[in-house]
């Protein structure tokens, strides 16, 4: 499996990106797509989900509401939009896979195979 994330990068707090997940070799036998973030002295959060059918998202508590996660129709490609950043939502974005069909999706322990992350910093 190997994940490629991109869409990272500079934005002002109110602002907006994008960031997107491609997936390929065996990911394809995976149940769901998530994101995670991290920054410097906190642990790794969740973000949000997506299973590959599309039909199930799950979100983080602090993102609900502002972010979306799709899945780009027959391709194994997902999109994260971020809305209405603010400073706190700077981090490294993590995409990853997981063949876990648990109901949460929000526990680490569920991917199986990580990327290798993008940058996004959102100034004040």
């Amino acid at each position: 499996v190997q994940l490629q994330a991109s869409g990272g990068g500079l934005v002002q707090a109110g602002g907006s990106l994008r960031l997107s997940c491609t997936a390929s070799g065996s990911a394809r036998s995976t149940y769901r797509l998530g994101w995670f973030r991290q920054s410097p002295e906190k642990e790794r959060e969740f973000v949000a989900a997506v299973t590959w059918s599309g039909r199930f998202t799950w979100y983080g508590d602090s993102v609900k509401g502002r972010f979306a996660i799709w899945r780009d129709n027959g391709q194994m490609l997902v999109h994260l939009q971020m809305n209405s950043l603010k400073p706190e939502d700077t981090a490294v974005y993590f995409c990853a896979v997981g063949s876990s069909r648990t109901e949460s999706g929000s526990s680490r322990n569920e991917y199986d195979y990580w990327g290798q992350g993008t940058l996004v910093t959102v100034s004040s």
